[in-house]
């Protein structure tokens, strides 16, 4: 998913600070226009008497961003600027010292933001979001994946009186990510997995690597995401209230070839519903989503070619052989700064040659794909055609792809299923998107007769 708040750098800061200082913990709100986004800040005194912090973008799931030159002067004027992102901010403190107003700036965009104390978040819930006290049991948990030694926190909901009951484990898109698959206000696994609850199928989300209570996996790939689901299956199977022969994956978007990759490499899992799911590489998927948002966008063929002129010199050089630092470099001189951070990570070099159609072929469980209609990121006429072929030629005949009607990458109701509508829409997943995903699960986990 794109992201106003990007990559974590590391810095130092230095600033003046008073009695009356800012230090502590601060909420706002950033009304862009397409997004309303909740940051929070995490001011600190140092030793030194000079000033750190760090910002999260609470809906994005982007936490720990560092501040730099975090300034407080003697007339309570209020600075700081966040490197990663290329942002500043500078305020003014108010005479009782519980709110900061001011502006945010980022690129050519100047927006007013204001903060006031408190660990609090400003409530920007959607209609979907489901209100406890919830008619299931909601458990906090955290298992292992003793494959590479990394813990993961999550949430599992259990239908009340639960006896072997089905179960599923949701797997989130590209980018870290919290349990909910929290952006831009929604939560939409929060709403997908209260949904499934209420139908009476288990559900286990977790956060993914370095994202909350998940630990950190230096270099990690979509290939080491899918052994994560592959461990959380393994952690569902030891639960008694849950069937251990009925637990499938549900992957959105990255998740949708987490799933079928983990599929194939264990036994254990029943079914996978693949969300959005990528059918070809993701050069590929990345050629038509970038020329398919330019074009609904306003964009001319002109405009569609030398984007994709662009793409191919830095896919080229991702692909070669070159070592991760040689590959950014190439691509800073070629492409700017703000690609080549990205195109040298270990997780992009696999994305853009992973193939899903190689692990698609080696599925014999159930398999349902879906996409919007109206998807600009993961386009269902380049991508279900391709999942369908793969599945038929591994001999799976057991399978069902749809697009669904006038919904997008997120499975919103949408108008053009551009990414700017995201944050404007209400609604957070289609109600036909969730009966259809609940309906074909509960059709493949009951047993016959019941």
């Amino acid at each position: 998913m794109p992201l106003l708040l990007l990559a974590i750098l590391t810095c130092g800061v230095s600033a003046y600070a008073q009695s009356a200082g800012i230090e502590g913990h601060w909420q706002g709100t950033l009304d862009a226009g397409a997004a309303r986004l909740r940051l929070a800040l995490h001011i600190e005194k140092e030793a030194s008497g000079s000033l750190s912090g760090k910002m999260d973008s609470i809906d994005q799931g982007a936490n720990g961003i560092p501040l730099s030159a975090v300034a407080l002067t003697e007339d309570r004027a209020v600075s700081f600027t966040i490197p990663a992102i290329g942002g500043s901010y500078k305020g003014k403190l108010n005479a009782a010292g519980d709110a900061i107003d001011g502006t945010w700036t980022q690129g050519p965009a100047s927006l007013p933001l204001g903060f006031r104390r408190g660990n609090t978040p400003a409530d920007i819930s959607k209609p979907q979001d489901p209100k406890k006290p919830y008619p299931y049991e909601e458990r906090e948990v955290v298992f292992e994946n003793s494959a590479q030694g990394n813990k993961l926190a999550g949430t599992l909901t259990v239908p009340k009186n639960a006896k072997s009951v089905p179960a599923v484990v949701l797997l989130t898109g590209s980018g870290p990510q919290n349990r909910d698959e929290a952006l831009f206000g929604h939560r939409p696994f929060l709403v997908l997995a209260d949904h499934l609850t209420r139908k009476g199928i288990a559900v286990l989300r977790f956060d993914d690597r370095g994202v909350g209570g998940s630990t950190a996996v230096p270099r990690s790939t979509t290939l080491d995401f899918a052994k994560d689901a592959i461990a959380a299956v393994e952690f569902l199977k030891k639960d008694p209230a849950i069937n251990a022969a009925r637990i499938g994956l549900i992957g959105h978007s990255e998740g949708g070839l987490m799933a079928p990759i983990a599929a194939s490499q264990s036994k254990d899992v029943a079914f996978i519903v693949l969300l959005a799911g990528t059918g070809v590489p993701g050069e590929e998927v990345m050629y038509e989503q970038a020329a398919a948002i330019i074009r609904a966008n306003g964009g001319n063929a002109e405009q569609v070619a030398a984007n994709r002129q662009v793409q191919e010199k830095i896919f080229a050089l991702v692909k070669s052989d070159l070592d991760d630092d040689a590959v950014r470099e190439k691509v800073r001189e070629a492409a700017g700064a703000n690609q080549a951070a990205m195109a040298g990570s270990p997780w992009f070099r696999t994305f853009v040659k992973l193939d899903p159609r190689t692990y698609l072929r080696k599925l014999t469980c159930p398999v349902l794909a879906l996409n919007g209609e109206l998807d600009l990121q993961v386009l269902p006429k380049q991508n279900l055609p391709e999942i369908e072929k793969a599945l038929k030629e591994g001999g799976n005949k057991d399978f069902k792809t749809a697009a669904l009607p006038k919904l997008n990458h997120l499975f919103q109701t949408a108008e053009k299923g551009t990414p700017d509508e995201y944050a404007r829409l209400d609604e957070t997943i289609a109600p036909a998107a969730l009966h259809a995903i609940s309906d074909w699960i509960l059709e493949k986990t009951t047993p016959k007769g019941k």
